[in-house]
């Protein structure tokens, strides 16, 4: 006999794909007979399995984040279909043309048949995809984050992991920041490497350039998942910009430092936990794919990444 499908829309990158767990892992608990797929770029496919609520990936992306153009659904109509996405319309659009039996989404003026709860701008992500669940009587849990630790060896065992990179130009700290940070944990002993995503080998050069870190030391161009888990877990301390590897940090219970600008750690920040801290300055809100970095970002200093560091638990 088929089993029922619940269709799960979540196309976006990996700190998206990772604060949804809990509202994945709800899914999975509530609809325990159905297959549930996940719509999402294919490169988070281990990042989905790992996640164990996913039975398989739909392939989905659209050009930065937008909502996907189509989804190539074979077969009867889902018996459920999910909008993690956003607040809609194109995403409810794009979900209302598979004819679901049921559409979990948000409320929107332009798609009134949908009755779903109302979008709030200033919630934390993890919390507002739980209270979106819970409208419609599937209890979350945003505390439920962790991912199980990888099977594979760390290529950087107790390092301290430095990640210049993000989505967005508005949220990367300078390089030469970065630089000064990794001298200074150098100096007292501690082993640094730096890492970048797919089309970011030039900050992790420019980074590993002044830092004067050996090529053992830096891993750019896109780590495999399995690999990148397996660094976050067995670090001794993670610094970044608000992007994916700040989340799998935390999946990871790795502990962290953060630096966030122009969005606040309000909306995206890790749960409250003496293994992470975060650095911002508030002020008005930038523009989260801006193609300069943010003024709030640029008001951190080396200084106080460093001392930051020097608050979290057993790390430099």
């Amino acid at each position: 006999m088929t089993r029922p499908r619940l269709l799960v829309l979540r196309a976006l990158g990996l700190g998206d794909l990772l604060a949804g767990i809990p509202a994945l892992r709800a899914l999975r608990h509530a609809f325990p007979g159905h297959e549930l797929v996940l719509a999402a770029p294919a490169e988070l496919e281990p990042v989905a399995a790992a996640t164990g609520a996913v039975d398989r990936l739909l392939p989905a992306s659209g050009p930065g984040r937008a909502v996907p153009r189509g989804l190539n659904w074979l077969g009867p109509p889902p018996d459920i279909a999910v909008d993690l996405h956003g607040n809609g319309p194109p995403s409810h659009r794009l979900l209302q043309t598979l004819h679901p039996r049921r559409l979990f989404a948000f409320a929107h003026p332009d798609t009134p048949e949908i009755d779903g709860p109302r979008w709030w701008a200033e919630e934390h992500e993890r919390d507002r995809w739980c209270r979106f669940l819970g409208f419609y009587g599937v209890p979350a849990d945003p505390a439920d984050l962790r991912l199980p630790r990888p099977q594979g060896a760390s290529p950087a065992p107790g390092a301290v992991v430095l990640h210049p990179g993000a989505g967005a130009p508005s949220r990367c700290w300078p390089v030469d920041r970065y630089a000064a940070v990794a001298t200074a944990l150098r100096e007292r002993g501690h082993r640094v490497v730096v890492t970048g995503g797919t089309g970011e080998d030039d900050l992790v050069a420019r980074l590993a350039k002044q830092a004067r870190l050996p090529d053992t030391d830096t891993f750019g161009g896109g780590l495999p998942f399995e690999w990148l888990s397996a660094l976050v877990a067995d670090a001794s301390a993670v610094v970044s910009g608000d992007t994916g590897i700040a989340h799998l940090a935390v999946a990871h219970a790795t502990c962290s430092v953060t630096l966030f600008g122009p969005v606040p750690p309000s909306r995206w920040g890790p749960p409250p936990d003496p293994r992470h801290r975060v650095l911002w300055h508030p002020g008005q809100d930038g523009d989260p794919h801006g193609r300069r970095p943010d003024p709030a970002l640029l008001r951190i200093a080396t200084d106080d990444v460093l001392h930051a560091l020097d608050q979290l638990p057993d790390t430099p």
